[in-house]
């Protein structure tokens, strides 16, 4: 998933975004979308930040602040030492990195040596889902209709890092989906509706 991850990386600053915080009001009654099974190693390509706490794994949006500000899982078993390209300041070290590890749910613990991310060349997966194509036709939302839907989804997806409308389709950031939730969310809204993109992805795709 990795073209799409950065496309959504990208788009974040120029999209109109939907805070995940909070639920939206309507019916107290919450769809529970169908997620990944977890434990799964998992791999993504992002920010490591350690300032006052331990290290955490950098997701969605980060703060073009110096150090830079962001959230994200913490990260269990990172060592500096053994990586390369970090900056240090005002007590926080930082570098952005391919990692892979274990994902719960909660935390991301480090499974493989990460590679530092100018000198990733990951490998292409042309089934991405990619929802700024622009050779792809309209998708089957209007922007109210959108509106409704990620009200839904804010309410039900506990891990949604941030939403954006793109030509008909509401493109959904999402921590962790191997497909499940896809599927689930296809199920709910119908066909080329809601696009989850998920920042990480399962290492066998890799």
């Amino acid at each position: 998933m990795r073209r799409a991850f950065g496309a959504l990386v990208v788009t974040l600053a120029t999209l109109p975004l939907a805070a995940c915080a909070g639920s939206a009001g309507g019916s107290d009654a919450v769809w529970t979308p169908r997620t990944a099974e977890l434990p799964q190693e998992v791999h993504g390509v992002g920010t490591v930040l350690e300032a006052d706490e331990d290290p955490m794994l950098c997701l969605g949006a980060i703060a073009e602040s110096y150090p830079p500000q962001c959230g994200g899982p913490p990260v269990v078993g990172w060592d500096w030492a053994a990586v390369e390209g970090e900056e240090s300041a005002s007590g926080a070290t930082w570098g952005a990195y391919a990692v892979w590890g274990d994902w719960d749910g909660e935390t991301f613990t480090v499974s493989r040596e990460p590679v530092l991310a100018a000198l990733y060349d990951p490998p292409a997966d042309p089934s991405a889902p990619n929802p700024w194509d622009d050779g792809l036709p309209p998708g089957t939302l209007t922007e109210p209709e959108a509106d409704q839907v990620r009200a839904e989804l804010e309410r039900a997806v506990p891990d949604l890092l941030g939403t954006g409308f793109v030509n008909g389709r509401l493109a959904v950031e999402v921590v962790f989906d191997d497909g499940t939730l896809q599927a689930s969310v296809d199920e709910r809204f119908g066909d080329d509706a809601v696009v989850i993109v998920s920042a990480l992805s399962p290492s066998s795709a890799d």
